[in-house]
């Protein structure tokens, strides 16, 4: 069972292979969430400072009925923040919202601001004060595993040039006819493992027939194909919903994609609109990679 599997990170943490997005749920509504999801088995929840709902994710957590151990509560640092202490005055603040002593997973949820989402300015030294927040944070015990998200390979070597830890994890936009593979053996080369949210593409996937008519050869919906998909590629599938049914479905991939099937998915022809989700800095049409 998939919610069982988990991958052992660089620093010898385990982390699930499948775990519950909780973006776009309402802080009102978080908690009932992840006490569905942790009573489906889930065990990996996934929040961040700009969802606005960690205080009713850690509540969940907390009253899931589960010793804190045996949940792995991840959050990220607000793209927005870019200096030693603002980042780490924003852990500190996450950890409090969320009522946790400790947090298993947090990374920097963007190279840049969202508002300046890919453009020129890098912000390389930047993001090198946000690490070295988060390794005094780790170091001081409030963190498990550090990492950041939506990084391209540049970015990932300049911290990889100047840092004491590396990133665990690199939580990137990933899923069937988006899947940067030169991103993904870097990171693999680096012992970084890739995270994939948004694997369903924003339900977009459901809408396209190729995805559909695969999905049906192997008797599955077009969601479960596609979180199969990411997990064969090894990478954490980070479906988000608030409706148990779908977590109870999201669940059941136990099947296997063939090979030659995993290479018609990679080379299938790119989801451009995201529907409501192209307003969104990260979809804004400027590609990922």
């Amino acid at each position: 069972m998939i919610l069982n599997e988990t991958y052992t990170l660089a620093n010898g943490v385990d982390i699930p292979k499948l775990g519950l997005g909780t973006w776009f749920i309402d802080d009102s509504s978080a908690a009932d969430a992840v006490r569905s999801a942790v009573e489906l088995g889930y065990r990996l929840i996934d929040t961040a400072q700009a969802y606005g709902n960690e205080r009713g994710v850690g509540e969940g957590i907390r009253t899931c009925g589960l010793p804190r151990e045996k949940i792995f509560a991840a959050s990220k640092v607000a793209a927005e923040l870019k200096t030693y202490d603002s980042a780490a005055r924003s852990i500190d603040e996450t950890l409090k919202k969320m009522g946790l002593d400790y947090l298993d997973q947090m990374i920097i949820h963007s190279p840049q601001p969202w508002n300046e989402f890919r453009v020129e300015k890098r912000y390389f030294e930047e993001n090198k004060e946000v690490w070295r927040a988060l390794e005094d944070a780790q170091a001081a015990g409030k963190i498990r595993v550090i990492g950041v998200s939506n990084f391209l390979r540049d970015d990932l070597e300049n911290l990889l040039s100047d840092c004491q830890v590396k990133p665990a994890v690199n939580q990137i936009l990933l899923h069937i006819s988006n899947t940067d593979t030169a991103l993904l053996d870097f990171c693999k080369e680096q012992s970084i493992l890739a995270e994939a949210y948004s694997p369903i593409a924003h339900g977009e996937a459901l809408k396209n027939p190729a995805i559909a008519k695969m999905a049906e050869k192997y008797g599955v919906s077009a969601a479960q194909l596609c979180i199969r998909y990411v997990i064969q590629l090894g990478t954490v599938a980070l479906p988000k919903t608030a409706d148990p049914s779908h977590m109870k479905s999201n669940a059941d991939v136990d099947f296997t994609i063939s090979g030659e099937d995993m290479q018609a998915l990679t080379g299938m022809e790119h989801i451009r609109d995201y529907g409501d989700f192209n307003g969104f800095p990260v979809f804004s049409g400027k590609p990922l990679a």
